[in-house]
């Protein structure tokens, strides 16, 4: 099952949420890059290493679920999303 498949999931945020849902998008995104810089200094740490690369994939999917709720929302149009998504995960909407 998909994270996408769930009920509390497929909810769409309400018009006043737009700022909301783009700080939210501003913030995991950001985190990413951070998160790997993280991992990459406790590398010597394997657990470590590998738990901040574990948060790193976390906050990419949370960017991803903020991105999905843009769309559902009709903040962004479903060409913007395919092109985030294309640019940032490698990935196509299914």
């Amino acid at each position: 099952m998909r994270f996408q498949d769930l009920l509390a999931y497929k909810k769409s945020f309400p018009k006043e949420e737009t700022y909301s849902l783009t700080d939210q998008i501003r913030r995991s995104s950001r985190s990413v890059p951070a998160t790997i810089a993280e991992a990459y200094r406790k590398r010597i740490y394997p657990k470590h290493f590998y738990s901040k690369l574990t948060d790193s994939d976390g906050e990419n999917s949370e960017t991803q679920v903020w991105l999905e709720f843009s769309v559902s929302c009709k903040y962004i149009s479903e060409a913007i999303y395919q092109e985030f998504i294309s640019e940032k995960f490698g990935v196509k909407k299914e």
